[in-house]
């Protein structure tokens, strides 16, 4: 991790480079390097399909995979070998030094060697050329694809165990179990580790700059891990939604749904989280600053724990996070086993969940809709709605918030429009959220097959401020000669960021009957302020 510096928003760099595009070189192999040894995942009993968040859930494919458990003793292994490298080539592992090179190829070979398509990226700053390795896993959607990144070089001052060598190691190990497992996501994974991070983001930064924009759009979810075994550790998750409401504001569209992801993870094992900004202090701010939405997690550098901190996590309060950090002690001694296992295991829990969701479910389509033009929904359809303010209409939304917290967001999933409640932003988050009570939309209707498996799957929002309560709410169903709700999310006396999250449930119990989906929010409470909006539906059957 790069020093703090004070900064006024999200980071921006420049970066010198000998070429305008990205190179590939070929990297020869560290000699003597050994694979280490791999063992056998255990099933993760923690990890359930069902992603929970603070006030409501977002609904993953009942055959998801589960994630397998990370051996910490493989991800040590792997530090050892960063640690041996840097021992042989002047203490450190940085820009520009033998060392860093040699880590390169280290992690190469492992890659290389379980099938990955890897490519070595070159770039020049200060004089010295840098490069980031790019692995590809062969399979999942092009279009759709969940990148994990992490800086493996060093300051020159030591040899970067945690700082990052955790991070670096800790994904490695995730990439190798991802060919262990045979696992096959729906969406693509590619992982990064960047060059000269601790000199600016130079890596990240030139990798980002040299995509084209076309390849920038097919990013969905960046994942960031830089320092995850610091020695009197913490757990911090990046403030994808402002929650915190410091510093940077919250991360693009699509971060709250990461910060939740691994929340998730870590409410499973009983460990509780606490935000971190972001602040630009490491390699999500390339990405966070061309629009794609970022996430992960961190331990703690150079900031001192507090009584607070300690008497939620323990360790020493008063000491910081990382006593070694950027310092020569920065070695496989300062490294917390116990926070480098939890993360690992968050790590791999993140990509299986963000890699099986949020993608429409194979099979034929029987019903779609983007919402870019005009097919019959109806508003108020029974008559009986009470919003006097706010209702659903179809349209192209404009962005809202109060107090640096995403009321409503202006960017969609697809296209330019989606259902909202009340699109306009006005001169006040408040003067067109939804108010007064109960607003409905129905879809036409829609004649489902009597065979097969049919599946409805659709991206929402719900936004609320911390006057809200469990009254507020917002719900899917599909009505029939039955109803299968697909979603029910409360609201809750607490701040809730928009941002866009996934469902998809199956709805066979209605087979071979005609039915209608209707949306429904509401605002129940007394002088809530909420928002939501629903895009692409689409129901398959296979």
């Amino acid at each position: 991790m790069k020093p703090r510096t004070p900064r006024p928003g999200w980071l921006v760099v420049a970066v010198a480079a000998t070429t305008a595009a990205a190179s590939a070189i070929a990297v020869p192999s560290t000699a003597g390097a050994a694979r280490p040894g791999i063992a056998a995942p255990a099933s993760s009993a923690a990890v359930a399909a069902l992603v929970s968040s603070a006030a409501g859930t977002a609904l993953v494919s009942s055959a998801a995979v589960a994630a397998p458990n990370i051996a910490v003793a493989n991800v040590k292994t792997h530090l050892s070998q960063l640690q041996s490298i840097a021992t042989a080539n002047g203490g450190n592992r940085a820009h520009g030094r033998p060392g860093y090179l040699a880590s390169v190829n280290y992690v190469k070979a492992q890659l290389d060697a379980v099938g990955y398509t890897t490519a070595v990226q070159s770039f020049t700053y200060n004089g010295a050329t840098g490069y980031n390795l790019i692995a590809d896993w062969p399979g999942g959607d092009p279009n759709a694809v969940v990148m994990t990144g992490a800086h493996l070089d060093s300051v020159t001052a030591g040899p970067g165990i945690n700082d990052n060598g955790s991070g670096s190691a800790a994904i490695l190990e995730v990439a190798l179990a991802v060919a262990r497992t045979g696992f096959a996501p729906d969406r693509h994974l590619r992982f990064g580790w960047w060059g000269a991070e601790e000199l600016g983001l130079r890596g990240s930064q030139y990798y980002v700059n040299n995509l084209p924009a076309a390849e920038r759009t097919r990013i969905k979810q960046y994942l960031n891990f830089d320092m995850v075994g610091s020695p009197n550790a913490g757990y911090f998750v990046y403030d994808g939604d402002n929650s915190d409401g410091v510093g940077a504001g919250p991360g693009p569209a699509g971060s709250a749904q990461i910060e939740q992801t691994i929340q998730a993870y870590f409410t499973s094992i009983g460990v509780p989280t606490r935000g971190t900004d972001f602040d630009g202090r490491s390699d999500y701010g390339p990405f966070i600053n061309v629009g794609i939405p970022a996430g992960g997690t961190f331990t703690g550098a150079e900031g001192v724990k507090t009584s607070a901190q300690a008497s939620l996590w323990g360790g020493t309060a008063g000491s910081a996070f990382d006593p070694c950090y950027h310092r020569s002690c920065d070695t496989t001694t300062n490294i917390n086993d116990t926070a480098l296992d939890r993360n690992a295991d968050a790590i791999a829990y993140t990509i299986w969940t963000l890699a099986q969701a949020a993608t429409p479910p194979p099979g034929t389509t029987v019903y779609s809709d983007t919402f870019e033009t005009a097919t019959g929904w109806t508003t108020n359809p029974a008559g009986t709605d009470t919003a006097t303010l706010g209702q659903w209409e179809r349209g192209d939304p404009e962005a809202t918030s109060s107090s640096g917290i995403a009321t409503q967001l202006g960017t969609t999933v697809s296209g330019s429009n989606d259902l909202v409640t009340g699109r306009l932003a006005g001169s006040s988050a408040g003067d067109y959220d939804l108010d007064g009570g109960v607003s409905t939309i129905q879809s036409p209707t829609i004649t489902l097959p009597s065979t097969g498996t049919l599946t409805l799957s659709f991206s929402w929002y719900l936004a609320h401020l911390s006057n809200s309560s469990s009254a507020d709410y917002l719900r899917v169903r599909v009505v029939g000669a039955g109803t299968v709700t697909a979603l029910n999310v409360a609201g809750a006396a607490t701040n809730r960021a928009a941002a866009w999250q996934s469902a998809s449930v199956n709805i066979s119990a209605l087979s071979g009957q005609t039915v209608r989906i209707v949306i429904d929010a509401a605002d129940a409470s007394t002088a809530s302020l909420v928002e939501a909006a629903v895009d692409d539906v689409r129901i398959t059957q296979s």
